[in-house]
């Protein structure tokens, strides 16, 4: 009881992303102009599929929300994280932890399953296009967004619950810049096999699901479009997906290399960098990636363009 009482009173400290008080300025300056961009630019994407008619389609349904969940999954890290780089005390209370941990996690997993869900959509479009309009209906569209935050919000209840009744004792740091489930049970001071049990079993569920539906999903498409005669065919089928197997690689390279490993296999150098690379930069780069890379996006960004000139 005296081990949890320290925890729920003292809090954490977050060590951050570099203890080299000389990087903590320019650190602060870069981070804050990635955060700027993630959220104007996911703004954007946002606002340009809402304001031209012709990308109300299932596709940029779940872009659009996606973008969103971009938007909040960086700003529950990014704040905390740009105070910490200017602060001596890199204070976050217990409380604030796990409401932290908890939004974290729910967007993460959203993110993963509106991947998923894209992925069926192109699937869909490519091996039964004749079916599309029925089976990707607002209706079932609806349902899969849904169903995509009930579970991630269930999945993120779970988690919190079980790190709160953990009891934490000598140490309080975090050696990350923002309370995430691998350096936080390396603090408690009681056996955690079993957390680390639930954890990986629920988190391989949670997570591979969505995953394992993208994959499966590819290659149906990749076996269709091998079938298509044409080069030119084959091009233009493979074409609607390249911006969205760009942003899956960048995802779920970095989630799979820092969560599914032993505990005994956490590096905090590897794992920052990792984590950096899909909390910040896959964000950052999802309007880039799709905008570059998608006339009906170009066209559609024009037209907010213009629409705001006018």
């Amino acid at each position: 009881m005296e081990t949890k009482n320290y925890s729920s009173n003292s809090g954490f400290i977050l060590l951050g992303i570099s203890s080299n008080p000389q990087l903590q300025k320019p650190l602060f300056a870069i981070f804050l102009i990635m955060y700027m961009v993630t959220v104007m630019g996911n703004v954007l994407i946002t606002l340009a599929i809402h304001s031209d008619s012709r990308l109300h389609t299932p596709m940029y349904f779940f872009l659009s929300n996606l973008s969103f969940m971009d938007i909040c999954f960086t700003t529950v890290i990014a704040p905390k994280m740009l105070a910490n780089l200017l602060s001596e005390t890199k204070a976050i209370s217990f409380v604030g932890c796990l409401v932290q941990m908890y939004f974290f996690m729910a967007f993460a997993n959203t993110d993963s399953y509106l991947l998923a869900s894209m992925a069926i959509d192109r699937l869909v479009a490519i091996c039964n296009p004749f079916h599309y309009d029925m089976v990707m209906n607002p209706r079932s569209c609806l349902l899969m967004l849904l169903g995509s935050c009930t579970i991630s919000h269930l999945h993120s209840l779970l988690r919190v619950l079980l790190m709160s009744r953990l009891p934490f004792c000598a140490s309080h740091v975090i050696k990350h810049f923002f309370c995430d489930t691998q350096p936080v049970l390396k603090l408690s001071c009681s056996d955690t096999s079993s957390s680390q049990t639930v954890v990986m079993t629920e988190t391989l569920a949670v997570i591979m699901t969505p995953f394992l539906c993208i994959l499966f999903s590819y290659l149906r498409i990749i076996i269709t479009v091998l079938r298509i005669p044409s080069a030119a065919g084959k091009w233009k089928a493979f074409s609607t997906c390249g911006s969205h197997l760009t942003v899956v690689a960048l995802f779920y390279g970095s989630v799979i290399y820092v969560y599914f490993r032993p505990l005994s296999m956490y590096s905090v150098v590897k794992d920052r960098v990792a984590t950096v690379v899909y909390t910040v930069v896959t964000p950052m780069l999802n309007p880039f990636i799709y905008s570059l890379r998608n006339k009906d996006m170009k066209r559609g960004l024009r037209k907010l363009r213009d629409g705001i000139h006018s």
